[in-house]
């Protein structure tokens, strides 16, 4: 399974506020140290303050956080969120819908995945205090 370009800004977009929380970030920011388009991430932090995982505040002193700390933030819910409703081989529209067994297999695979990232949080993905993390994102600031 791959994710959607969307779940993989919305990871990068939490793990940036998961290492800057002693400050507000901006989108421009966020974009340029992963070199991604600030216009895409806009869709994104917009998603994520409407779903409560970060606050986007506005006005000149504005900027973007973590709604909660990070050991709160759950990574398979996080992920089952900007996913949406996932059909991993369309079989809705297939000649075989009803007659394949595939569903059944396909459904099982899908929650085990779920299941092992509904494990970790947006802290334990980070590592020991995000250090790496912020050395990393800090080359491009």
């Amino acid at each position: 399974m791959r994710l959607t370009r969307f779940s993989d800004y919305a990871v990068r977009v939490m793990l940036y506020l998961a290492t800057h929380t002693d400050r507000l970030c901006s989108i421009g920011e966020v974009a340029k140290a992963y070199d991604i388009s600030q216009n895409h991430l806009m869709k994104v932090v917009s998603d994520l303050a409407a779903h409560g995982y970060i606050q986007a505040l506005r006005g000149r002193n504005g900027g973007l956080r973590l709604a909660r700390p990070a050991a709160e933030i759950n990574i398979g819910r996080l992920i089952r969120h900007t996913e949406g409703e996932i059909d991993l081989v369309g079989c809705g529209t297939c000649k075989l819908a009803g007659a394949c067994q595939l569903p059944g297999p396909l459904d099982l695979a899908l929650d085990a995945f779920f299941a092992v990232l509904e494990r970790y949080t947006l802290a334990d993905v980070m590592g020991p205090q995000g250090e790496k993390l912020l050395e990393r994102l800090s080359i491009h600031e």
